[in-house]
């Protein structure tokens, strides 16, 4: 299974950008998708996760109000909608799927990784 990221760029603070992530390969049970990003010099870090078939969301603190993730189960894809964007919020982006039913913000609890996105948002 691989997970398809795309989307990112560079943008000025104050703009938008919206991530995707589609799965490719086998078919694979899953339960959450989630998006975490690294930031030069710092741990991965924890966006946003999405449960697969209800819908419900949980964000990070740092990107409440401003970044939406969303699925379309049709298109078996996952968005991050990043609007504000922050120079803090300068990372690599990447897309993650959860086979356990169980909620989980830790990077540890994700089974299959996409392989990022560069986000640069300029001041």
């Amino acid at each position: 299974v691989q997970l398809q990221a795309s989307g990112g760029g560079l943008v000025q603070a104050g703009g938008s950008l919206r991530l995707s992530c589609a799965p490719s390969g086998r078919t694979f049970s899953r339960a959450f998708m989630g998006w975490f990003r690294q930031a030069p010099g710092k741990e991965r870090e924890f966006v946003a996760t999405i449960n697969w078939i209800g819908g419900s969301t949980s964000y990070a603190d740092s990107v409440k109000g401003r970044f939406t993730i969303s699925r379309d189960n049709a298109m078996n894809t996952v968005y991050l909608q990043m609007n504000n964007l922050k120079p803090e919020d300068t990372a690599v982006y990447y897309c993650a799927a959860r086979s356990s039913r169980l909620y989980s913000q830790r990077s540890s609890g994700y089974d299959y990784w996409g392989q990022g996105t560069q986000v640069t948002v300029s001041s």
